[in-house]
């Protein structure tokens, strides 16, 4: 029994300091990838081990050190790479845990901002409604002309709370991951044309002239009804930014396999502290990015900008906005997905 103790006192005072001066590596380099740290955390107790191994034998190299140092180097030579593996491993599901907590937090925030914005909006027209109600109930107003102008308003109030019901069951549908696209492969200026077509009345009530430019065909595959919302969208930002005898050009073309679809105004341009937030949800803007043509457009609800890059993001696209010369520019770009075949 004391020569086990002994040993174990032997084995004790000569991998300790090992251990320790691996914890001291550690710590001092503590800024290391995971990949080395993973490295030195195998080493050190095999290091150890062969410290204590050296320490007992009192540094005579008989047969059994000869076989526990092969041992402990066949050790190594699978543990090592199996830790620089794990090591790599580990980081990238660092990085994606970390951009996980990211996102949540984020979407958190996103929605506590927007139920703060929606509770705050919808009050607006739900108080004018209600009083408007009671005034026509309790016959406070009785003159046909103004009952008829108080039914037209609670009409228009109506469907301004319809547009942001149906805004927001949108925006929790692209939140939530719930949006699929049912992709269809077509001519990309058909979409174009069509809200071209279906915003030519409100344009020529904002007296803006609506333009489409697009030469050639550009068939991709996208989800047609969503598209037509991001460019509906887009087309009524600018139309609402654009002063009376400006110009809103929609534009269709295809940059290598990306379809590129630009909506560019003669507007008042965005405002630098605008840029970075414009498509951020609830995001009101500078009072340089107030809308400056409501006639004849219909009554946004803020939610606009944020559902065309919801939507644009289900593509797998990206959507950007810029300043020109005179105007803005919002450019959104999709993959092609085609074959050279199918062009």
């Amino acid at each position: 029994m004391p020569d086990v103790l002994k040993i174990a006192l032997l084995a004790l005072l000569w991998s300790a300091p090992v251990v320790l001066a691996g914890a001291l590596v550690l710590w001092r380099a503590r800024r290391m990838s995971l990949q080395m740290s993973m490295v030195i955390l195998v080493l050190i107790p095999v290091l150890a081990v062969l410290s204590g191994v050296i320490g007992v034998s009192g540094f005579m190299f008989t047969a059994d050190f000869t076989r526990t140092v092969t041992v402990l180097g066949a050790v190594l030579v699978v543990a090592v790479p199996a830790a620089v593996a794990l090591g790599r491993f580990q980081a990238r599901r660092t990085v994606w845990e970390r951009q996980i907590r990211e996102q949540e937090r984020a979407a958190e925030a996103a929605r506590r901002e927007l139920v703060a914005w929606v509770s705050h909006d919808l009050r607006t027209p739900l108080a004018g409604i209600r009083a408007m109600s009671e005034a026509l109930r309790d016959a406070v107003v009785t003159d046909p002309d103004d009952v008829t102008e108080f039914a037209d308003r609670i009409d228009r109030e109506t469907v301004r709370l319809s547009a942001m019901v149906d805004d927001l069951f949108e925006m929790s549908r692209i939140h939530s991951g719930a949006l699929t696209l049912d992709l269809e492969t077509i001519d990309v200026r058909e979409v174009a044309d069509e809200v071209r077509a279906g915003l030519a009345q409100v344009a020529a009530r904002a007296q803006v002239a609506l333009e489409l430019d697009a030469p050639e065909p550009v068939p991709a595959p996208v989800g047609v009804s969503a598209l037509a919302r991001i460019l509906r969208n887009l087309v009524l930002n600018a139309l609402a930014h654009t002063p009376a005898g400006g110009t809103v050009t929609i534009a269709v073309g295809r940059d290598g396999d990306d379809v590129v679809l630009r909506v560019d105004d003669t507007g008042t341009g965005i405002a630098d502290v605008d840029l970075e937030r414009i498509f951020d949800l609830a995001y009101r803007g500078t009072a340089h990015r107030s809308p400056v043509n409501t006639d004849g457009l219909p009554v946004g609800t803020g939610m606009g900008l944020a559902i065309a890059r919801g939507l644009v993001d289900v593509h797998g696209g990206t959507v950007v906005a810029a300043n020109l010369r005179r105007g803005a520019r919002f450019e959104v770009r999709l993959p092609g997905g085609l074959s050279a075949g199918e062009r």
